[in-house]
């Protein structure tokens, strides 16, 4: 298996870069694009596995379509097809397999979509057959299993004859991303109403627009790693917005905490190193931004601060089982992840780092390789499927070697 080494030989890290559009806004508009009567042009689209897996099976002409190991992709075209002419076949990767649609499949088979599993039920691969005929205009499901369930059933609601309206059961998980599908909607025409835990879209024409797509906060969160345990640091990253759509832009205020600012300033993203404002003990709460818990439990670790994890639930039918992997990872370089038995979906950090040149797993997990990455910063590692990161930002380790990192493959 393929590994990097990495180190850096000053830890200051400095440089200006741009990263590709945001997955989460490109997979939604690709979604929208494609359900508007004449499409236009997306710039600044991501260039992730996930968003180019996604444009490939949009064009399609194939009745066999292959997600791989891109969710979002998967969740979002199950809906999509719904609405097509023809019977396809939606298949992905064995980790895709193994990860549950069965609250979006019965949402959809209510509303009147023929939709079938062909092996295990609840999980794919699924036979999708079109066009949905609608038999009811009003359906419940699970708000505390993916959001992007959610975002997939509003996305095609005011195309279907009697709209949709949604009642949401339980708490709802990665509010930020279904708040962004509905804000989306509206930049192409869709109004809808969203109170208390019921969603309501009323029957309605998509409006396509030119569209350009801000870079990823996701992607933009390592180089707050980076920073945060870094000597020295400052980075500029380009096509940002100061009010985001982004959950996961919440990291300029949370990096407060380890010792960063940022700002925004004429789409320039600029981020520093600032200790004034470290803390000595954390707790964080990622039920609106998940995707940030790998990122922020190894800052607190290489930054020897003590943390209590709470919500997060959903990460074990991530990619990975993500707090399994970051509680095997961290074990490495001498820190322990330990579930809370006093509170529910809560898990405490402790320990003081040891480095010893760890080599560390990505268990097919992009966000597992880039989490990791900058603990370079306090001494040499190894990384394992480094080719992993395509899944989201494939310019990555390039990007790192022009802030310095030193990087041998082998």
């Amino acid at each position: 298996m393929e590994t990097v080494r990495i180190s850096h030989p000053n830890g200051r890290v400095s440089g200006q870069l741009r990263i590709g559009g945001s997955k989460s806004i490109s997979n939604r508009v690709l979604i929208l694009n494609a359900l508007s009567a004449d499409p236009r042009e997306i710039s600044n689209l991501s260039d992730s596995d996930d968003t180019q897996a996604l444009v490939k099976l949009l064009h399609s002409g194939s009745d066999m379509l292959d997600a791989h190991h891109a969710g979002t992709t998967f969740r979002f075209m199950t809906a999509f097809l719904c609405l097509q002419e023809g019977s396809k076949t939606l298949t992905g990767s064995e980790r895709m397999k193994q990860r549950p649609i069965g609250p979006l499949v019965e949402a959809l088979r209510a509303v009147g979509a023929e939709i079938e599993y062909l092996e295990k039920k609840g999980y794919p691969p699924l036979k999708i057959s079109g066009p949905l005929k609608q038999q009811r205009n009003k359906i419940s499901i699970a708000a505390d299993i993916s959001s992007q369930f959610i975002s997939a059933l509003c996305m095609i609601a005011p195309c279907l004859k009697e709209g949709l309206h949604i009642e949401l059961e339980g708490e709802l998980v990665s509010r930020p991303y279904l708040e962004m599908t509905l804000g989306l909607m509206e930049e192409y025409g869709v109004v809808s109403s969203f109170k208390n835990n019921l969603i309501k879209i009323v029957p309605q024409a998509y409006q396509a627009t030119a569209y350009t797509v801000e870079s990823d906060w996701s992607s933009a969160s390592y180089h707050f790693a980076m920073v945060a345990l870094s000597r020295e640091g400052k980075i500029e990253l380009e096509h940002y917005e100061d009010k985001s759509r982004q959950g996961d832009s919440v990291l300029s205020q949370l990096s407060k905490v380890f010792g960063v600012k940022s700002s925004v300033k004429e789409n320039v993203l600029t981020i520093e190193k600032d200790e004034s404002g470290a803390t000595s003990f954390l707790e964080v709460d990622y039920l609106d931004f998940p995707d940030l818990a790998q990122t922020i439990a190894v800052i607190l670790a290489g930054l020897n601060v003590p943390c209590r994890h709470k919500g997060l639930k959903t990460l074990s039918i991530k990619e990975t089982d993500r707090v399994a992997a970051l509680e095997k990872e961290l074990a490495k370089v001498g820190i322990s992840l330990a579930k809370d038995e006093q509170e529910d979906d809560s898990y405490m950090q402790s320990g003081t780092i040891v480095m010893e040149e760890p080599v560390f797993e990505t268990y097919q997990d992009h966000r597992m390789a880039m989490a990791f990455a900058p603990l370079a910063l306090r001494g040499l590692i190894q990384i394992e499927n480094p080719k992993v990161v395509t899944k989201s930002y494939p310019n990555f380790w390039k990007d790192l070697e022009t802030l310095g990192f030193l990087l041998e493959f082998k």
